[in-house]
Protein backbone atom coordinates (compact mmCIF):
# COMPACT_ATOMS: atom_id res chain seq x y z
CA UNK A 1 0.00 0.00 0.00
CA UNK A 2 1.44 3.35 -0.92
CA UNK A 3 1.85 6.05 1.99
CA UNK A 4 0.04 9.27 0.84
CA UNK A 5 1.13 12.54 1.42
CA UNK A 6 0.56 16.15 0.19
CA UNK A 7 4.04 17.04 -1.18
CA UNK A 8 7.31 14.91 -1.58
CA UNK A 9 10.64 16.95 -2.43
CA UNK A 10 13.32 15.23 -4.23
CA UNK A 11 16.61 16.48 -2.25
CA UNK A 12 17.20 17.67 1.27
CA UNK A 13 19.55 20.22 0.23
CA UNK A 14 19.42 23.89 1.12
CA UNK A 15 16.32 24.74 -1.35
CA UNK A 16 14.56 21.14 -0.70
CA UNK A 17 14.94 21.49 3.13
CA UNK A 18 13.63 25.42 3.01
CA UNK A 19 10.56 24.22 0.79
CA UNK A 20 9.54 20.70 3.49
CA UNK A 21 9.94 23.44 6.59
CA UNK A 22 7.52 26.09 5.07
CA UNK A 23 4.74 23.79 3.30
CA UNK A 24 5.12 21.75 6.83
CA UNK A 25 4.46 24.33 9.02
CA UNK A 26 1.57 25.62 6.80
CA UNK A 27 0.08 21.80 7.44
CA UNK A 28 0.88 19.97 4.86
CA UNK A 29 1.98 16.26 5.21
CA UNK A 30 5.78 16.63 3.39
CA UNK A 31 8.06 13.78 2.96
CA UNK A 32 11.79 14.68 2.27
CA UNK A 33 13.75 12.10 0.00
CA UNK A 34 17.21 12.44 0.00
CA UNK A 35 20.11 10.15 -1.43
CA UNK A 36 23.02 11.03 0.74
CA UNK A 37 22.98 9.21 3.93
CA UNK A 38 22.85 12.75 5.72
CA UNK A 39 20.92 15.92 4.85
CA UNK A 40 22.68 19.44 3.63
CA UNK A 41 26.29 17.62 2.52
CA UNK A 42 26.79 20.66 0.14
CA UNK A 43 25.46 23.13 3.27
CA UNK A 44 27.92 21.58 5.34
CA UNK A 45 31.58 22.60 3.24
CA UNK A 46 30.54 25.54 1.95
CA UNK A 47 32.24 28.70 2.77
CA UNK A 48 35.06 26.61 4.01
CA UNK A 49 32.41 25.14 6.59
CA UNK A 50 31.25 28.29 8.00
CA UNK A 51 28.47 27.93 5.44
CA UNK A 52 28.22 31.67 3.32
CA UNK A 53 24.67 31.72 3.87
CA UNK A 54 23.54 34.49 1.76
CA UNK A 55 24.49 37.85 0.69
CA UNK A 56 22.78 41.18 1.89
CA UNK A 57 22.76 42.61 -1.64
CA UNK A 58 21.50 39.89 -3.48
CA UNK A 59 18.93 41.03 -6.05
CA UNK A 60 17.97 40.09 -9.65
CA UNK A 61 21.27 41.31 -11.16
CA UNK A 62 23.17 39.30 -9.45
CA UNK A 63 22.05 36.32 -11.67
CA UNK A 64 22.29 34.49 -14.69
CA UNK A 65 19.40 32.96 -16.65
CA UNK A 66 18.17 32.93 -19.98
CA UNK A 67 15.44 34.11 -18.57
CA UNK A 68 17.12 37.19 -16.29
CA UNK A 69 13.35 38.47 -14.64
CA UNK A 70 12.57 35.30 -13.56
CA UNK A 71 14.11 35.69 -10.06
CA UNK A 72 12.69 39.02 -9.63
CA UNK A 73 9.18 37.89 -7.80
CA UNK A 74 10.76 34.94 -5.36
CA UNK A 75 13.98 37.16 -4.08
CA UNK A 76 11.38 39.91 -3.38
CA UNK A 77 9.13 37.99 -1.52
CA UNK A 78 11.93 36.39 0.43
CA UNK A 79 14.85 38.50 1.15
CA UNK A 80 18.63 38.38 2.50
CA UNK A 81 17.28 39.59 5.41
CA UNK A 82 14.47 37.65 6.17
CA UNK A 83 16.96 34.66 5.89
CA UNK A 84 19.12 36.27 8.64
CA UNK A 85 15.88 37.37 10.73
CA UNK A 86 15.55 33.41 10.75
CA UNK A 87 19.04 33.07 11.21
CA UNK A 88 19.57 34.91 14.68
CA UNK A 89 15.43 33.48 15.94
CA UNK A 90 17.82 30.26 16.03
CA UNK A 91 21.00 32.29 17.82
CA UNK A 92 23.34 32.04 15.47
CA UNK A 93 26.09 34.16 15.28
CA UNK A 94 27.17 35.62 12.47
CA UNK A 95 29.42 38.23 10.70
CA UNK A 96 30.07 40.21 7.14
CA UNK A 97 32.84 39.91 5.19
CA UNK A 98 33.60 41.18 2.11
CA UNK A 99 31.16 42.42 -0.95
CA UNK A 100 27.70 41.99 1.88
CA UNK A 101 28.73 38.09 2.22
CA UNK A 102 27.59 36.70 5.62
CA UNK A 103 29.25 33.61 7.52
CA UNK A 104 28.46 31.79 10.63
CA UNK A 105 30.88 33.04 13.25
CA UNK A 106 31.21 28.74 14.34
CA UNK A 107 29.93 26.19 11.31
CA UNK A 108 27.82 25.56 8.92
CA UNK A 109 26.46 22.85 11.14
CA UNK A 110 24.42 25.26 12.61
CA UNK A 111 22.49 26.10 9.32
CA UNK A 112 21.56 22.55 8.66
CA UNK A 113 20.67 22.19 12.36
CA UNK A 114 18.41 24.89 12.03
CA UNK A 115 16.49 24.10 9.31
CA UNK A 116 16.21 20.27 10.44
CA UNK A 117 14.76 22.19 13.32
CA UNK A 118 12.73 24.57 11.18
CA UNK A 119 11.20 20.93 9.12
CA UNK A 120 10.55 19.29 12.93
CA UNK A 121 7.88 22.35 14.17
CA UNK A 122 6.08 20.99 10.39
CA UNK A 123 6.45 17.71 11.02
CA UNK A 124 8.17 17.30 8.00
CA UNK A 125 9.29 13.38 7.61
CA UNK A 126 12.90 12.94 6.06
CA UNK A 127 14.21 9.85 4.81
CA UNK A 128 18.05 9.79 3.68
CA UNK A 129 19.94 6.26 1.85
CA UNK A 130 17.24 6.50 -0.52
CA UNK A 131 17.66 5.50 -4.00
CA UNK A 132 14.63 6.67 -5.98
CA UNK A 133 13.92 3.70 -8.69
CA UNK A 134 10.62 5.26 -10.57
CA UNK A 135 8.91 8.34 -10.23
CA UNK A 136 5.23 8.25 -12.04
CA UNK A 137 1.91 10.54 -12.72
CA UNK A 138 -1.57 9.94 -13.42
CA UNK A 139 -4.66 11.39 -12.64
CA UNK A 140 -4.14 11.64 -8.69
CA UNK A 141 -0.51 13.24 -8.50
CA UNK A 142 3.01 11.61 -8.43
CA UNK A 143 4.32 7.83 -7.09
CA UNK A 144 8.03 7.56 -6.02
CA UNK A 145 8.97 4.20 -5.50
CA UNK A 146 12.70 4.43 -3.32
CA UNK A 147 13.88 1.43 -1.43
CA UNK A 148 11.33 -0.80 -2.01
CA UNK A 149 8.61 1.57 -1.00
CA UNK A 150 5.54 3.27 -2.44
CA UNK A 151 5.16 7.36 -1.83
CA UNK A 152 2.21 9.09 -3.12
CA UNK A 153 1.39 12.69 -3.40
CA UNK A 154 -0.83 15.45 -5.39
CA UNK A 155 2.72 17.79 -5.95
CA UNK A 156 6.41 16.61 -6.10
CA UNK A 157 9.17 19.24 -6.10
CA UNK A 158 12.24 18.47 -8.05
CA UNK A 159 15.67 20.07 -5.74
CA UNK A 160 18.09 17.65 -6.55
CA UNK A 161 19.79 20.19 -7.26
CA UNK A 162 23.02 19.91 -10.21
CA UNK A 163 25.87 17.86 -11.26
CA UNK A 164 28.92 20.16 -9.82
CA UNK A 165 30.83 18.60 -7.02
CA UNK A 166 29.86 14.60 -8.21
CA UNK A 167 32.07 13.53 -5.32
CA UNK A 168 29.73 14.49 -3.04
CA UNK A 169 27.14 12.55 -4.72
CA UNK A 170 25.78 15.24 -7.29
CA UNK A 171 23.83 14.26 -10.53
CA UNK A 172 22.13 15.25 -13.22
CA UNK A 173 19.28 13.43 -11.93
CA UNK A 174 16.59 16.51 -11.79
CA UNK A 175 17.24 17.24 -15.57
CA UNK A 176 16.45 13.43 -16.90
CA UNK A 177 13.39 13.75 -14.48
CA UNK A 178 12.29 17.16 -16.06
CA UNK A 179 12.53 15.77 -19.23
CA UNK A 180 10.63 13.04 -18.56
CA UNK A 181 7.34 15.07 -17.84
CA UNK A 182 8.58 17.14 -20.68
CA UNK A 183 10.11 20.36 -19.57
CA UNK A 184 13.13 21.64 -21.53
CA UNK A 185 16.30 21.95 -20.05
CA UNK A 186 18.93 24.87 -20.68
CA UNK A 187 22.24 23.21 -20.98
CA UNK A 188 24.23 22.46 -18.06
CA UNK A 189 27.79 23.94 -17.74
CA UNK A 190 30.27 24.48 -14.85
CA UNK A 191 30.09 27.77 -13.41
CA UNK A 192 31.92 29.37 -10.67
CA UNK A 193 34.79 27.66 -11.84
CA UNK A 194 38.70 27.70 -12.60
CA UNK A 195 39.58 28.07 -16.77
CA UNK A 196 42.64 26.15 -18.04
CA UNK A 197 45.31 27.91 -20.16
CA UNK A 198 46.90 26.25 -23.01
CA UNK A 199 48.66 27.64 -26.14
CA UNK A 200 50.82 30.73 -25.43
CA UNK A 201 49.36 31.25 -22.50
CA UNK A 202 51.16 28.28 -20.77
CA UNK A 203 53.64 30.55 -19.52
CA UNK A 204 51.37 31.63 -16.80
CA UNK A 205 50.93 28.36 -15.31
CA UNK A 206 54.61 28.37 -14.79
CA UNK A 207 53.40 31.38 -11.59
CA UNK A 208 51.23 28.60 -10.01
CA UNK A 209 50.26 30.41 -6.24
CA UNK A 210 50.74 34.00 -7.18
CA UNK A 211 47.89 35.64 -6.91
CA UNK A 212 46.99 39.70 -7.31
CA UNK A 213 43.61 41.97 -7.11
CA UNK A 214 42.60 42.73 -10.73
CA UNK A 215 39.47 43.13 -12.44
CA UNK A 216 38.16 39.91 -14.93
CA UNK A 217 36.00 40.48 -17.89
CA UNK A 218 34.12 37.93 -19.93
CA UNK A 219 31.25 39.54 -22.51
CA UNK A 220 30.26 42.47 -20.76
CA UNK A 221 30.48 41.49 -16.97
CA UNK A 222 33.58 42.17 -15.05
CA UNK A 223 34.53 41.36 -11.65
CA UNK A 224 36.93 43.43 -8.90
CA UNK A 225 38.60 41.15 -6.97
CA UNK A 226 41.76 39.10 -6.54
CA UNK A 227 43.07 36.17 -9.26
CA UNK A 228 44.84 32.69 -8.87
CA UNK A 229 47.48 31.72 -11.21
CA UNK A 230 47.70 28.02 -10.96
CA UNK A 231 49.26 24.92 -12.54
CA UNK A 232 47.00 24.54 -14.79
CA UNK A 233 45.49 28.28 -15.37
CA UNK A 234 43.59 30.79 -13.53
CA UNK A 235 41.47 30.73 -10.42
CA UNK A 236 40.61 33.10 -7.25
CA UNK A 237 37.35 34.98 -6.73
CA UNK A 238 37.60 37.24 -9.84
CA UNK A 239 38.10 34.51 -12.44
CA UNK A 240 35.14 32.29 -10.66
CA UNK A 241 33.07 35.22 -11.21
CA UNK A 242 34.00 35.81 -14.43
CA UNK A 243 33.56 31.90 -15.74
CA UNK A 244 30.17 32.10 -15.44
CA UNK A 245 29.99 34.48 -18.09
CA UNK A 246 32.98 33.04 -20.09
CA UNK A 247 31.81 30.90 -23.10
CA UNK A 248 34.27 28.01 -25.24
CA UNK A 249 36.08 29.97 -27.75
CA UNK A 250 35.81 33.66 -26.20
CA UNK A 251 38.27 35.88 -24.50
CA UNK A 252 39.10 36.61 -21.19
CA UNK A 253 40.56 40.16 -20.71
CA UNK A 254 42.24 41.28 -17.35
CA UNK A 255 43.33 44.30 -15.66
CA UNK A 256 46.35 43.82 -13.82
CA UNK A 257 46.18 47.53 -12.93
CA UNK A 258 42.77 48.80 -12.31
CA UNK A 259 43.00 51.42 -9.91
CA UNK A 260 46.50 52.89 -12.45
CA UNK A 261 44.86 56.19 -13.89
CA UNK A 262 44.95 56.81 -17.85
CA UNK A 263 48.33 57.20 -18.71
CA UNK A 264 50.37 56.73 -15.72
CA UNK A 265 53.24 54.81 -17.61
CA UNK A 266 53.82 57.78 -19.56
CA UNK A 267 53.29 60.11 -16.26
CA UNK A 268 55.99 57.43 -14.97
CA UNK A 269 58.34 58.42 -17.42
CA UNK A 270 58.12 62.04 -16.97
CA UNK A 271 59.28 61.15 -12.79
CA UNK A 272 61.59 58.30 -13.25
CA UNK A 273 63.66 58.53 -16.37
CA UNK A 274 65.54 55.56 -15.23
CA UNK A 275 63.38 53.16 -14.07
CA UNK A 276 62.69 50.05 -16.21
CA UNK A 277 58.94 48.43 -16.86
CA UNK A 278 60.01 46.00 -14.48
CA UNK A 279 61.12 47.81 -11.85
CA UNK A 280 58.05 49.71 -11.99
CA UNK A 281 55.53 46.67 -12.52
CA UNK A 282 57.16 45.78 -9.59
CA UNK A 283 55.69 48.20 -7.78
CA UNK A 284 52.08 47.37 -8.19
CA UNK A 285 52.40 43.53 -8.50
CA UNK A 286 53.99 40.10 -7.05
CA UNK A 287 57.89 39.90 -8.57
CA UNK A 288 57.20 36.95 -10.54
CA UNK A 289 53.91 38.20 -12.16
CA UNK A 290 55.46 41.65 -12.76
CA UNK A 291 58.92 39.92 -14.33
CA UNK A 292 56.34 37.62 -16.73
CA UNK A 293 54.10 40.71 -17.98
CA UNK A 294 57.71 42.84 -19.03
CA UNK A 295 59.13 40.08 -20.81
CA UNK A 296 56.08 39.24 -22.50
CA UNK A 297 55.57 43.23 -23.27
CA UNK A 298 59.20 43.16 -24.86
CA UNK A 299 60.16 47.28 -24.01
CA UNK A 300 63.42 46.44 -22.13
CA UNK A 301 65.29 49.54 -20.90
CA UNK A 302 65.04 52.74 -18.90
CA UNK A 303 61.91 54.42 -19.79
CA UNK A 304 63.24 57.53 -20.98
CA UNK A 305 64.24 55.68 -24.33
CA UNK A 306 60.49 54.42 -24.65
CA UNK A 307 58.29 56.48 -26.34
CA UNK A 308 55.47 57.41 -25.56
CA UNK A 309 53.45 55.39 -28.33
CA UNK A 310 55.06 51.99 -27.36
CA UNK A 311 54.53 52.90 -22.91
CA UNK A 312 50.21 53.43 -24.18
CA UNK A 313 50.78 50.46 -25.76
CA UNK A 314 52.41 48.58 -22.52
CA UNK A 315 49.97 50.09 -20.55
CA UNK A 316 46.65 49.47 -22.72
CA UNK A 317 47.39 45.99 -22.67
CA UNK A 318 47.90 45.35 -19.09
CA UNK A 319 44.52 47.13 -18.96
CA UNK A 320 43.10 44.15 -21.08
CA UNK A 321 45.68 41.50 -20.95
CA UNK A 322 43.41 38.85 -23.63
CA UNK A 323 43.78 35.47 -22.44
CA UNK A 324 42.55 32.68 -24.40
CA UNK A 325 41.29 29.91 -21.60
CA UNK A 326 40.84 26.63 -23.75
CA UNK A 327 38.43 24.69 -21.15
CA UNK A 328 37.58 25.23 -17.49
CA UNK A 329 38.28 22.24 -14.41
CA UNK A 330 34.85 21.31 -15.14
CA UNK A 331 31.89 19.91 -13.07
CA UNK A 332 34.43 18.49 -10.59
CA UNK A 333 35.65 21.81 -9.59
CA UNK A 334 32.76 24.11 -10.19
CA UNK A 335 31.02 25.33 -6.78
CA UNK A 336 27.54 25.32 -9.12
CA UNK A 337 25.93 24.59 -12.43
CA UNK A 338 24.86 26.94 -14.86
CA UNK A 339 21.52 25.95 -16.65
CA UNK A 340 19.31 23.71 -16.16
CA UNK A 341 15.76 23.03 -16.50
CA UNK A 342 13.94 26.17 -18.54
CA UNK A 343 12.31 29.08 -16.21
CA UNK A 344 9.94 29.35 -19.56
CA UNK A 345 8.66 25.70 -18.14
CA UNK A 346 8.03 27.08 -14.83
CA UNK A 347 6.09 29.97 -12.62
CA UNK A 348 7.95 32.48 -11.50
CA UNK A 349 5.45 32.72 -8.60
CA UNK A 350 5.66 29.13 -7.43
CA UNK A 351 7.83 27.53 -9.16
CA UNK A 352 5.25 25.21 -10.16
CA UNK A 353 5.92 23.66 -14.05
CA UNK A 354 3.15 25.42 -16.30
CA UNK A 355 2.45 22.18 -18.34
CA UNK A 356 2.71 20.23 -15.40
CA UNK A 357 0.10 21.10 -12.44
CA UNK A 358 1.67 19.43 -9.06
CA UNK A 359 5.18 19.30 -10.35
CA UNK A 360 7.97 22.03 -8.78
CA UNK A 361 11.53 22.80 -9.66
CA UNK A 362 13.52 25.29 -7.50
CA UNK A 363 17.38 25.60 -6.28
CA UNK A 364 20.42 24.91 -8.58
CA UNK A 365 18.14 22.78 -10.71
CA UNK A 366 16.83 25.08 -12.16
CA UNK A 367 18.45 27.70 -14.84
CA UNK A 368 19.33 30.50 -12.16
CA UNK A 369 23.03 30.85 -11.03
CA UNK A 370 24.26 33.65 -8.58
CA UNK A 371 27.37 34.97 -8.32
CA UNK A 372 29.81 33.78 -5.72
CA UNK A 373 29.43 35.12 -2.32
CA UNK A 374 26.18 33.93 -1.17
CA UNK A 375 23.85 34.42 -3.82
CA UNK A 376 23.57 30.92 -4.54
CA UNK A 377 21.92 30.09 -1.25
CA UNK A 378 19.66 33.23 -1.16
CA UNK A 379 17.88 31.60 -4.43
CA UNK A 380 18.01 28.37 -3.04
CA UNK A 381 15.98 30.16 0.27
CA UNK A 382 13.97 32.17 -1.89
CA UNK A 383 13.08 29.87 -4.47
CA UNK A 384 11.89 27.04 -1.48
CA UNK A 385 9.97 29.56 0.12
CA UNK A 386 7.85 30.62 -2.98
CA UNK A 387 7.45 26.74 -3.75
CA UNK A 388 6.35 25.83 -0.13
CA UNK A 389 4.11 28.87 -0.05
CA UNK A 390 2.39 27.00 -2.53
CA UNK A 391 2.21 23.33 -2.67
Amino acid sequence: MAEAFDAIVLGAGAAGLMCAARAGQRGRRVLVLERAEKPGKKILISGGGRCNFTNIGAGPANYLSANPHFAKSALARYTAQDFLELVESHGIAWHEKTLGQLFCDGSAKQIVAMLLAECEKGDVEIRTGQEIARVGRDGDGFSVEANGETHRAPALVIATGGPSIPKMGATGFAYDLARQFGLKVVEPRPALVPLTLGGEDVLFRELSGVSAPVEAQAGKAKFREAALLTHKGLSGPAILQASSYWRHGEVLRIDFLPDAPRGWLIARKGHSPKASLTGVLREHLPERLADTLAGRLGLEGPLQGLSDKALQAAEDRLRGWQFHPNGTEGFAKAEVTAGGISTAELSSQTMEAKKVPGLFAIGEAVDVTGWLGGYNFQWAWASGHACGQAI
